[in-house]
């Protein structure tokens, strides 16, 4: 029916260009931010998913920082008992000699005053501190005692969610490490290889041995916080992994999508053009 009061092939013509045009923006917009949920009307449920998966990335990176922030407490803890164990397996040597009767008494004098300079420095490692903190050594001020770091147990936060902490006691290991310092009273030191070579020899083995053990644990914790590390970062690139499926762009159908709205819209407005021929064909019927 020809009519001058309603053009339908106009009004589905137009229709059809506004539903062209609307799918050819969100195109645009995906190809060009790279996104395909820009906003919570493009995908709500995803969106929802999405910025839950984001959170636990970014809580799951935090947690990666937290645990090389651990490793790196744990090798400077390593290095220290590394350190005593070289100045302790030395002292034993230094007792070793002395305790020989070939040894004059001027050389266990000049022994002795190596293995105390020694003892004294080992005082001085243990004594070491980690970003402000005694690691080994507690301080007593003023203010009341400060405890050591490794006194109290230690926990680390190895995850995004409360529960994901890894608590760890070094009692053990402390105490372990004390076994070499049995020398409180300075006097202890005086005539050690001089006269008391054999104990020394026994006290220094048990030093050396409990420093070991006392590393074990250093390097056992470390071995835990890399594998930690490890599956933070596996559970970082299957999250990152889960949000792109989501939130990302696919290049290849958008851009396929992206020319068959063009087209559409070049068709639709060919067809609102013939539309509008047909009115002006209506309207000659009257001249």
């Amino acid at each position: 029916m020809l009519s001058l009061q309603t053009n339908s092939p106009g009004l589905a013509a137009v229709v059809a260009l506004t539903r062209a045009g609307r799918a050819q923006s969100i195109a645009a917009t995906r190809l060009s931010t790279g996104y395909r949920v820009n906003s919570a009307m493009d995908d709500a449920a995803g969106l929802q998913i999405a910025t839950r998966l984001a959170s636990q990335m970014s809580g799951t990176q935090t947690a990666m920082r937290n645990i090389q922030n651990g490793i790196s407490l744990m090798q400077v803890a390593d290095s220290v008992v590394a350190g005593l164990t070289t100045l302790f397996s030395r002292m034993r040597d230094l007792a070793i000699q002395a305790a020989d009767a070939s040894t004059t008494r001027d050389d266990k004098l000049a022994l002795q005053s190596e293995f105390t300079q020694l003892y004294r420095q080992a005082g001085e490692v243990l004594d070491t501190s980690y970003a402000g903190e005694h690691l080994f050594v507690g301080r007593l001020d003023a203010s009341g005692f400060t405890p050591a770091k490794f006194d109290e147990p230690l926990s680390f936060q190895i995850g995004a969610g409360g529960s994901n902490a890894m608590t760890v006691d070094f009692n053990d290991a402390k105490y372990n490490m004390s076994a070499g310092f049995a020398y409180t009273d300075p006097t202890d030191l005086v005539d050690l290889l001089t006269d008391h070579a054999s104990e020394a020899i026994d006290d220094m083995t048990k030093a050396v041995d409990g420093l070991a053990s006392a590393r074990s644990v250093f390097g056992a914790v470390g071995n835990r916080l890399e594998a930690a590390y490890q599956n933070a970062s596996n559970l970082l690139t299957n999250t990152t992994a889960a949000k792109g499926r989501i939130v990302d762009t696919d290049y290849a159908s958008e851009s396929a999508r992206q020319v068959t709205n063009q087209m559409l819209m070049q068709s639709s407005a060919a067809m609102l053009k013939q539309s509008n021929g047909v009115m002006q064909m209506t309207l000659s019927l009257l001249q």
